[in-house]
């Protein structure tokens, strides 16, 4: 992967570990490992792996994201564990 791509999707998404998950998910979709084989969403591929592609097309602004937020006040309790 390239740094400087790197640089500027974390830039855009902001948590490291979001753009990991946009990242994967996304080079997923394009080796086909999830059972289709998606077309890259921009022209230029050339010298580019996977990665790099989606790397590109998130900072090209080709494919978005949004981040689900739990509402204040409303948090999910935590499981407790029985006594066997």
């Amino acid at each position: 992967m390239k740094a400087e791509l790197c640089r500027q999707a974390l830039e855009k998404v902001g948590n490291p570990n979001i753009l990991i998950n946009l990242i994967s998910r996304r080079v997923r979709q394009l080796t086909g490992a999830s059972g289709s084989n998606t077309r890259p969403l921009i022209t230029e591929t050339a010298g580019l792996g996977a990665a790099d592609i989606a790397l590109v097309e998130l900072v090209d602004a080709k494919m978005s994201w949004e981040a689900i937020v739990e509402p204040e006040g409303k948090e999910t309790p935590a499981k407790r564990r029985r006594r066997s």
